[in-house]
């Protein structure tokens, strides 16, 4: 079901080399320049609009933490440096800074770009995106996944749904 009016899910828009199960960063704004170095890295966005990328994405989170809550943060932003919507997935071992709304730190982090003008149509997106982070059974089973695969695997497979 790919048409307009269909939201998006999770698995239509990270592929296996778009998720870091290792990630490094200890705060929010590290985290989202390690998931936007991956999105470089993988080739959903070119090399020279990096800075101008991630810059977007902080002054969106600066206005407002994206940490949600239950140890989920969804740094998001639109962009005209891109023609579709791209997304990296992170997991932190350790817990990242995210000054969440519960204060508590931050395990899985979805980053999610949108092209410019797109947002509306988006919204369903971050909200799907959103309710899926938020189930205890999905969370604790990307939590427990070995690897960067076996958390696509589950994405796919609760992100369908």
């Amino acid at each position: 079901m790919g048409g307009l009016n269909y939201a998006m899910n999770l698995g239509d828009i990270l592929g296996s080399d778009n998720i870091l199960p290792e990630l490094q960063a200890a705060d929010r704004w590290k985290a989202i320049d390690e998931l936007i170095d991956n999105l470089v890295t993988s080739g959903k966005i070119k090399p020279e609009n990096r800075e101008a990328i991630a810059s977007v994405v902080k002054k969106r989170e600066t206005s407002m933490s994206t940490g949600i809550g239950f140890g989920i943060g969804i740094p998001h932003a639109s962009t005209d440096l891109i023609y579709e919507v791209v997304g990296a997935f992170g997991r932190s071992k350790t817990g990242v800074n995210f000054d969440a709304l519960d204060n508590q730190p931050v395990n899985l982090v979805m980053l999610f770009l949108v092209p410019q003008g797109q947002f509306q149509k988006h919204l369903h997106t971050l909200a799907n995106i959103a309710k899926l982070l938020h189930k205890k059974e999905f969370r604790q089973a990307l939590e427990e996944a070995p690897s960067a695969d076996a958390m696509y695997k589950i994405i796919k497979e609760y992100g369908g749904k």
